[in-house]
C-alpha cells in the first residue's frame, strides 16, 4: 500500500508557496489530502504543527512517516520521488534548464517585496481592495515585468519546451499586476492567461475559500 501524502495548506488558500506545491502534486497526479492551517487564528504556532514543520511555516508536505517544509523543496522532493517517465515531470530535465527553472522559483520567493506587499494574492484571489503602486512598488513591476519578458521566450506561452513549476509560479507573480488591472506587455499577458487555465491551476483558483480575514 502507498504511503499517504498529505499537504498542510493556508486555510485561505492565498500561500504562493502552498500553490507551488499544491500544482506539482496535482500535475503529477498523485492522491492526497489537503490539511487547512488557519494562519489568522496562529494554528501554525501550535506543537503538533510546529513538530511537523519545525519552521512553523506552510506548506508542509508529509509522505508516510516523512516530512519536509518548504515548497521549492517539496517541489525538489516530489521530482526525485515521483519520477518520469512514470510521472509527469514538473522540473525540466537539462541541467542548465532545470538551473534556470530554480533560478526563477528562488527569485519569486525571494525579490520583488514590494509587489508582494502591495499586491498580495488575497487582492485577486479574494478580491480584496488595494492602493495604488508605491513608487517602490512600481520600480517592482517594472523589474518584475522586464525579468519575465527575458525569461519567457517570444512566442512561447512556456518558459522551456513543456510546463514546469517555474512557469507556475512566475505566472503567480504576474497575476498581481494582471490580476489587479495593471497593464503588462502583450507576450507576458499571454502567457499567464494560458498558465492560469491549466486544470492543475484551475483547482487551487476555484477552491472553495472562506471569507478573508487579515492577519
Amino acid at each position: 500500500m502507498a504511503e499517504p501524502l498529505i499537504l498542510h495548506v493556508d486555510g485561505f488558500y492565498l500561500s504562493p508557496y502552498v500553490f507551488s506545491a499544491y500544482v506539482c502534486l496535482k500535475e503529477k497526479g498523485l492522491p492526497f489530502e489537503v490539511r487547512e492551517v488557519n494562519l489568522h487564528e496562529r494554528a501554525q504556532k501550535t506543537p503538533a504543527f510546529a513538530s511537523l514543520s519545525t519552521t512553523s511555516r506552510v506548506p508542509v508536505l508529509e509522505h508516510g512517516a516523512f516530512h519536509v517544509s518548504e515548497s521549492s523543496a517539496i517541489v525538489e522532493y516530489l521530482e526525485d520521488t515521483f519520477r518520469p517517465p512514470q510521472h509527469v515531470a514538473t522540473l525540466p530535465a537539462a541541467p542548465r534548464d532545470r538551473a534556470r527553472a530554480r533560478q526563477i522559483m528562488a527569485w519569486v520567493r525571494s525579490d520583488l517585496m514590494p509587489v508582494r506587499e502591495e499586491r498580495g494574492t488575497n487582492t485577486f484571489l479574494h478580491a480584496q481592495p488595494y492602493q495604488p503602486l508605491s513608487p517602490a512598488g512600481r520600480a517592482a513591476a517594472d523589474k518584475l515585468v522586464s525579468a519575465a519578458s527575458d525569461f519567457v521566450p517570444d512566442g512561447r506561452t512556456t518558459i522551456f519546451d513543456a510546463f514546469s513549476i517555474a512557469d507556475a509560479d512566475l505566472a503567480m507573480m504576474l497575476m498581481r499586476l494582471i490580476g489587479t488591472g495593471e497593464s503588462v506587455p502583450p507576450k507576458l499577458a499571454a502567457f499567464a492567461a494560458v498558465q492560469w487555465q491549466r486544470p492543475s491551476v484551475r483547482s487551487w483558483v476555484e477552491r472553495k475559500r472562506a471569507a478573508y480575514v487579515p492577519y
